[in-house]
């Protein structure tokens, strides 16, 4: 006897992908991303590689302007995931590379928002998500 195996259609990536509890949080959070912040779907992408020294990285989400500069990072964990330091010290390194004004981490119960001012340095928790047009 064959199981399939269940699968859930990633508009970004335009492909079939395997439906862990983590992708379930990334696709609702695509969704989320387009249906109530209004970010085109044409300026996200997921499993987004990256390079930090030696290490090759994928960011879960990452949302970009017009310009197709990288504006947001977002950090997908499955639901029973505790969004802690470790999560947090995870995007952050991300970051290093990208240099974004937002970072999301979300487990799809909860999420939390750090906006990052460059010339600071600085990290701060902010209150909401914010919509594309205000980028």
């Amino acid at each position: 006897m064959v199981f399939m195996e269940k699968t859930v259609f990633d508009p970004l990536r335009k492909k079939y992908v395997a439906l862990t509890p983590e992708e379930q949080v990334r696709q609702f959070f695509i969704g989320w991303l387009h249906k109530e912040r209004l970010w085109p779907l044409q300026l996200m992408a997921s499993e987004y590689g990256i390079k930090l020294g030696r290490k090759s990285l994928r960011c879960d989400i990452v949302a970009f302007n017009r310009g197709l500069q990288p504006q947001m990072i977002v950090e997908c964990k499955a639901p029973q995931v505790v969004l802690d330091r470790e999560v947090l010290d995870q995007i952050m390194a991300y970051n290093v590379v990208l240099g974004v004004p937002y970072l999301v981490i979300t487990n799809g119960c909860t999420t939390y928002v750090c906006s990052y001012d460059k010339e600071k340095g600085k990290y701060e928790f902010v209150e909401d998500v914010p919509f594309y047009s205000s980028i």
